[in-house]
């Protein structure tokens, strides 16, 4: 791998780990008090040495609930990335490896999901369906992502499938499924991870859209739910600006690692851009 593509993905591992080990930082900086019981040690405190980013009006740590909201940001990403994937991959293999009817009838349908605005859909759903939890929106995320995935899949597998070890396979007798487990996934795979990175940001910035209209899963702190807080509040009017930079800030080092980690497998992958990138 590329020099940057093993940066960001160092700078993803360190994201990760923050965001699953915020309970033990929660316990090491308080103890058994509870960082984001509001009340705590009052209102709007400014960054010190006991919150390094300060409280919100609540009195909560903004530290520890920004890596909470990072942990919730990245259990939909993965929810919906992962079911998104998994969709597109099965509907561009059988596509793109049956072609005929059966590919002509799965590209328009994901024609037809392509041009839905999702986005107004999500809203719709956000604003009726009570109680939403966070699996609810991980599925409803992956309902309108699984379509890029499977666009850009099926055209590769369209090329991969006229290939001459494709052929000799299919001499040597081995079923559509052997075809496709043994020598088309395995080349499939870096556009595959291309794919889920893709989704899972997507998911990422869609709860955060709704979010910050107050249209998320309302049992639940993350990112989103901050910048809705901090807008709503006028909190950098009152120089309360770690609410809302904290979030931002976070989700930018997420959107650059996951991109970087998409152009490093492109380069190593593509020869057109490896070649590029060579000169």
């Amino acid at each position: 791998m590329t020099p940057e593509s093993v940066m960001a993905l160092g700078h993803q591992a360190i994201l990760v780990a923050l965001a699953l080990a915020h309970p033990l930082i929660a316990t090491l900086l308080f103890g058994s008090t509870d960082p984001m019981e509001i009340g705590g040690d009052g209102a709007w405190l400014t960054p010190g040495p006991h919150h390094l980013l300060g409280t919100d009006r609540y009195g909560r740590d903004l530290l520890i609930m920004t890596l909470s909201g990072l942990q919730i940001s990245l259990e939909v990403a993965l929810i919906a990335g992962v079911l998104s994937t998994i969709v597109g991959v099965v509907v561009a293999f059988v596509a793109g490896y049956k072609g005929g009817k059966i590919d002509s009838v799965l590209k328009t349908t994901t024609d037809m999901f392509l041009v839905v605005p999702s986005f107004p859909l999500l809203l719709t759903l956000s604003a009726y369906v009570r109680k939403v939890t966070l699996v609810d929106v991980g599925i409803l995320l992956a309902i309108f992502s699984w379509p890029f995935a499977a666009r850009t899949i099926r055209s590769q597998v369209l090329s991969l499938r006229s290939r001459p070890y494709v052929e000799l396979a299919r001499v040597n007798n081995l079923g559509d499924f052997e075809i496709i487990f043994q020598e088309l996934l395995p080349n499939m795979l870096p556009y595959i991870g291309v794919g889920l990175a893709t989704a899972s940001l997507g998911a990422i910035f869609a709860l955060v859209g709704l979010e910050v209209i107050g249209l998320g899963p309302g049992n639940i702190i993350d990112l989103g739910l901050m910048i809705n807080w901090a807008i709503t509040w006028g909190a950098l009017s009152l120089g309360a600006w770690p609410i809302f930079v904290a979030p931002v800030v976070t989700l930018s080092l997420l959107f650059i690692a996951v991109n970087l980690i998409n152009i490093g497998l492109e380069e190593i992958y593509n020869p057109r851009l490896r070649g590029t990138a060579g000169a």
